[in-house]
Parts: C-alpha cells; sequence; structure tokens
C-alpha cells in the first residue's frame, strides 16, 4: 500500500480505525432532535415558504425585454413580478 502525503494528513481529523468504526453510533442515538428534524426534510430540500406561495407558469415575452430584466442581476423575477403588480395596480 502507497504511504499517506503527509502534507495532506488532516492531524485533527485522522482517518478512521477498526476501534474508531466499532465505536461508532448512528446519529439518531447520538443527537434524536436532529435526527427528528433531518426526517422531515431531506437534503436539497427546500422548506414550507414563509410568504404565501407564489404560482408556477409559463409565460412568454419578447427577448428584449427579458434581457433587459437578466441585466439588472440577482432578483430579477421579483423586479418584474413587481413591474407586474403595479401595472395592475394591485
Amino acid at each position: 500500500m502507497k504511504k499517506p502525503n503527509p502534507k495532506l494528513i488532516d492531524r485533527e481529523n485522522p482517518e478512521w480505525t477498526e476501534a474508531t468504526f466499532a465505536r461508532a453510533r448512528p446519529a439518531k442515538e447520538v443527537f434524536p432532535d436532529l435526527a427528528e428534524y433531518s426526517a422531515k426534510r431531506k437534503r436539497g430540500q427546500r422548506g414550507r415558504q414563509k410568504t404565501p406561495t407564489k404560482v408556477p407558469m409559463s409565460l412568454r415575452i419578447d427577448p428584449d425585454v427579458l434581457a433587459f430584466y437578466k441585466a439588472t442581476g440577482q432578483g430579477w423575477q421579483a423586479r418584474m413580478n413587481e413591474a407586474l403588480r403595479r401595472a395592475a395596480k394591485l
């Protein structure tokens, strides 16, 4: 077996040995509160929205209008939504 590169060894997080694996316990035993929370939501899933849910839809608009809003940077969808809201006078 090839020797590990000493520059790549993390002294604070050593490799697990057979004894380390033998002492290991499932996370739900060690942290039951956290395990209960993680069971409700899988990694990468979004939680419930805190504000009213918006309706996903498809909208066909001119390419120049889309380019204008995208050029304004992150949050362009919210700005477009606000412009539509003002036009609808809501």
